[in-house]
């Protein structure tokens, strides 16, 4: 059995994954280069895309509600588009999120988010996947001023009702979700990334098992006329995320197999455990099974153990 923290197997798998990094592209900066756009979503509610991250707009009679501001580089021209904000959600820590709530800031608006997406943005973050990339905690301007520790809440913007709740340990252990109920409209985040091998953010608490979990808790808020909205991609349906759920299920029950067995990180890549679902969700597959298999190790015991 590989220990994720046995010295040999971790440089085999650091290995690949930096020359995954230096080799790959990274989609999010493909997206963003065009610039933000707007269409339409359901009124009164728009999609700006090309900002970094996927970016919901309420407009209501004192100015909009964002959820995710988008990364720093496109924030001036999201403002633009937005018009006068006053209120951002944050649906995760990643600067895709939150990079642009230093000019939100600025411009006024109330940031909020999870009290763990908070946390993790006065944090120095380490993501190895990233051959070891380091993240310095953010400047006081872009931190959140509303910070809610529960599990959900609710509030009523431009007479939209709007739902908002915690779906824990998912892909950040701060991941929100954010359901606009009159239009019909939820805001997932990186909870749902349609079309790729997820990204699993271990080092902040997510983990396979808690995505699962958050897209089996989307569904049963979701119907068929839902418009879900991962923070990128294609605004998806709820046959989409069942398709998607379905397959994360079947990952994490192999690899929970495989790990009970005594395979390790390395192991599942020589594997190509994931190989058979490339069709439906192509991607890095070292990297996923690295950050998959970190995770799964983190919750061996209610696993029920390794072998």
């Amino acid at each position: 059995m590989v220990h994720p923290l046995d010295r040999r197997g971790r440089r085999d798998v650091l290995r690949v994954l930096a020359a995954c990094a230096a080799a790959c592209t990274v989609p999010r900066a493909t997206w963003a280069q065009a610039g933000p756009s707007a269409t339409k979503l359901a009124e009164p509610i728009t999609l700006i895309t090309g900002a970094g991250n996927n970016v919901v707009a309420l407009a209501g009679d004192g100015g909009s509600l964002l959820v995710d501001a988008g990364d720093a580089a496109h924030a001036a021209d999201l403002l633009k588009l937005a018009g006068r904000v006053g209120t951002v959600f944050n649906t995760h820590y990643h600067l895709e999120s939150t990079g642009g709530n230093d000019a939100m800031a600025r411009a006024g608006a109330r940031i909020v988010s999870h009290f763990n997406t908070r946390l993790w943005m006065t944090q120095e973050i380490i993501r190895d996947w990233e051959a070891g990339k380091i993240y310095p905690p953010r400047p006081k301007e872009a931190l959140p001023t509303e910070a809610f520790r529960g599990s959900s809440g609710e509030m009523t913007f431009g007479g939209e009702k709007i739902e908002y709740g915690l779906l824990p340990q998912a892909h950040t252990d701060g991941d929100i979700f954010v359901h606009f109920k009159n239009a019909n409209v939820l805001a997932v985040g990186d909870t749902v990334q349609p079309g790729r091998l997820p990204t699993l953010d271990w080092f902040c608490g997510g983990w396979i098992g808690g995505l699962q979990n958050a897209q089996k808790a989307l569904l049963d808020r979701a119907d068929d006329q839902t418009k879900i909205v991962p923070a990128l991609g294609p605004v998806m349906t709820k046959a989409e995320l069942q398709a998607s759920y379905a397959t994360i299920t079947k990952i994490r029950e192999k690899l929970v197999v495989l790990m009970k067995k005594g395979q390790g990180a390395q192991n599942m890549i020589d594997a190509q455990a994931v190989d058979e679902f490339k069709d439906v969700m192509p991607g890095d597959a070292a990297a996923f099974l690295y950050e998959a298999y970190r995770g799964l190790w983190a919750h061996a015991r209610e696993l029920g153990g390794i072998v």
